[in-house]
């Protein structure tokens, strides 16, 4: 399908995939344009097997399976046809009542954000592709509107010291806009209060500024959330490096809930003037107080800029990349020719969210 939220340039499948699943015996449906955002033309995809078809009903009609890169908006769920199979990204838990009317429109829908984070599932784990190219587009998106350059420069008139970026969350946004920066040639630090993360901060080069707690982390590597004294600590600790950087990229989020906020306004009022914040986590809130989602804001001469779905900037290589997640899904939910879901495998019961008119999540069915 084509997507039609806002700023949304990727697509949920490429030909490459097309061409992979038509040589497995599928009918693939795909609606006209719907990769021109990405650079794909409907040519490719026609070439690689698939049909093209006008406008959205035709294209949610058209198959037993639908994928798709965001979550489905209402008129969208009341074209899809009962018992069809949704892959997608959802945000089941923080939108619980998209999975309600997805149960009651009788679709079988899979969240691909709830894919676990273990070896068996990483060929699946699209927060983690989308991530990597959202890091990096943070400090692109940075650079350009800093009135510095990044690295340290040697000339007749004198040398240009190195620009000090800070990041904040260190997963695998994090640490892709830690070996950007470093590519570019800023002294960078990053803050986390996951023990895991502070060894991979060192490895790249940057210097390590956190906490270190193990309360802060779930059995999957995710972030938790913490005490209000912890997280009063992370602030002090946070201010005192938020005022000597010239650049802070944000990613700190926490399934399910609202992003932790980090950067209060106060902070932003400590900073150099002409500095600039790169907040990842706007579209669950943001970590940064100032931070209005979807835009840019100046406040006290800082710039602080959203980037909700940050890796859609890069949407050729961030389209492929969820194209081939979704495809090792499928593997899972699509067998010998039809929907048939192994019920007992561990990711499947993971991702399922609805199925045959229930809610099947259980952290759903228990927040009923």
């Amino acid at each position: 399908m084509r997507e039609t939220a806002a700023g949304e340039r990727r697509v949920a499948l490429v030909p490459d995939v097309v061409k992979s699943l038509v040589r497995l015996g599928a009918e693939v449906t795909v609606e006209r344009s719907a990769g021109t955002a990405s650079g794909i033309a409907d040519a490719d995809f026609e070439t690689a097997g698939a049909r093209i078809v006008d406008g959205p009903a035709a294209g949610l009609a058209a198959g037993d399976v639908v994928v798709r890169v965001r979550p489905p908006a209402d008129d969208d769920i009341g074209r899809l046809t009962r018992g069809v199979t949704l892959v997608s990204l959802l945000d089941p838990l923080a939108q619980p009542a998209r999975a309600q009317r997805l149960a009651g429109a009788g679709v079988d829908a899979y969240a691909l954000e709830l894919v676990p984070r273990t070896t068996r599932a990483q060929s699946m784990d699209v927060l983690s592709s989308q991530a990597n190219l959202a890091g990096y587009r943070a400090v692109i998106e940075a650079a350009h509107r800093l009135p510095k350059v990044f690295p340290m420069m040697m000339t007749a008139a004198g040398t240009i010291p190195p620009a000090k970026v800070l990041i904040l969350g260190v997963g695998v946004a994090g640490l892709q806009a830690i070996a950007t920066a470093k590519r570019l040639g800023a002294v960078v630090r990053a803050f986390d209060i996951r023990p895991v993360v502070k060894e991979q901060v060192e490895s790249l080069g940057a210097q390590f500024v956190g906490l270190v707690l193990e309360e802060a982390q779930s059995e999957g590597g995710y972030a938790k959330e913490v005490s209000a004294d912890v997280h009063r600590k992370e602030q002090e600790l946070i201010a005192k490096f938020v005022k000597d950087s010239d650049v802070v990229i944000t990613t700190a989020q926490v399934p399910g809930k609202r992003a932790p906020l980090l950067v209060t306004r106060a902070m932003v009022e400590s900073m150099q003037t002409g500095s600039v914040i790169v907040d990842l986590a706007s579209d669950s809130g943001g970590n940064c107080e100032v931070t209005e989602n979807g835009t840019e804001v100046e406040h006290a001469g800082v710039r602080v800029v959203a980037l909700p779905d940050a890796a859609s900037g890069a949407a050729a290589n961030a389209s492929r990349v969820f194209a081939k997640n979704v495809a090792a899904l499928l593997d899972l939910i699509v067998r010998e020719g039809k929907v048939a879901p192994a019920l007992d495998d561990d990711i499947i019961q993971a991702v399922a969210v609805t199925r045959e008119g229930r809610i099947v999540h259980p952290r759903l069915t228990a927040a009923q």
